[in-house]
């Protein structure tokens, strides 16, 4: 599979400055912290890194596809968006949105917690060029803490019975 291609305007400009990579699950990114300290996670794993955080972008017409961390994982609005961020929990029986966008009095705010184990994809909502924000996990992110939901059937079914249009973001 070839690299997407770095789109023009300002989506581009920060690809290129923040030499963001494209993302295994969609988009770009570049990992810019990772604490140097070491925490065990509270089921009893591997050692990992006590914070880590990223910049992540996606431009109109790309998607974070359905996934989990096994840590909270906060997000944060810099520039663009607004950003959709769809969430269902581990007993898989909802699916949530939460609008990430400047802090208006309708509710929105530039940043939400996902909580561990919750799965979670992303999109910019139509009209938005694009969504840079930035994505801080603690205990720190790890591969190995990473599952994505095109490899789960119990989510496949769930979105099936629930919505099943957000099929297309696996």
């Amino acid at each position: 599979m070839s690299a997407p291609q770095t789109p023009a305007g300002r989506a581009g400009e920060l690809i290129t400055t923040l030499q963001l990579v494209p993302h295994p699950e969609g988009g770009w990114y570049r990992e810019i912290f990772r604490g140097a300290g070491q925490v065990r996670p509270a089921d009893g794993g591997a050692l990992r890194s006590t914070l880590t955080s990223i910049d992540f972008l996606l431009v109109a017409g790309q998607h974070s596809a359905w996934h989990r961390v096994a840590s909270d994982e906060a997000w944060h609005l810099l520039e663009g968006g607004p950003l959709r961020l769809w969430l269902m929990p581990p007993a898989l029986d909802r699916i949530e949105s939460v609008d990430l966008a400047a802090a208006d009095r309708q509710g929105r705010r530039p940043r939400h917690v996902v909580p561990a184990n919750w799965w979670q994809a992303a999109e910019p909502l139509p009209g938005a060029g694009f969504a840079y924000v930035g994505a801080t996990v603690g205990p720190g992110f790890d591969f190995a803490d990473f599952s994505f939901g095109r490899d789960e059937p119990a989510l496949r079914q769930a979105l099936q019975a629930l919505r099943a249009d957000l099929l297309r973001l696996l």
